[in-house]
């Protein structure tokens, strides 16, 4: 396997191939409702939901280091962490938007790297390529963590 298979098999299994070491996102992810996406573990906590978009957020963000897009482009307005549910919109229909967000952020991101892998450019960016990956699996040990104590 050369260095470009090994950041998409990352990526993959970070996002959505099955694993050995557990859950990956997608799957930490399936089957939670929008009752429990919104559950707060304590005051101030991120939920299950603000975990989620926050993932898309960062794939955008690297996606959009790869292809040099404007920065404040993304679809939610701000950064980083998005409060969720917005206020009298804790729905099914609005979490399963959110979690298309994300897998769309992923798909998009994913194309951005098949683009730049082989490139001078890949290089210098290879720590933010396999970083995602590793981001996306401390985010689902975090929501399968968040699932097991709202049992």
């Amino acid at each position: 396997m050369n260095a470009n298979e090994l950041v998409l098999a990352l990526l993959d299994e970070g996002y959505s191939r099955k694993t050995w070491h557990g859950p990956n996102l997608r799957q930490s992810l399936k089957g939670v409702t929008a009752s429990q996406a919104a559950r707060r573990p304590a005051p101030g906590r991120h939920n299950i939901w603000e975990l989620t978009l926050h993932s898309a957020y960062w794939k955008y963000a690297v996606r959009r280091q790869i292809e040099g897009g404007k920065r404040g482009s993304f679809v939610l307005k701000g950064s980083n962490f998005f409060a969720r549910p917005e206020k009298g919109k804790a729905t099914e229909a609005a979490w399963h938007a959110d979690l298309a967000l994300l897998e769309s952020e992923h798909r998009a991101l994913e194309a951005a790297i098949r683009r730049v892998l082989g490139t001078p450019r890949a290089k210098k960016l290879l720590p933010r390529l396999y970083g995602v990956a590793f981001h996306d699996i401390y985010h689902a040990g975090q929501i399968r963590l968040l699932r097991r104590l709202m049992s």
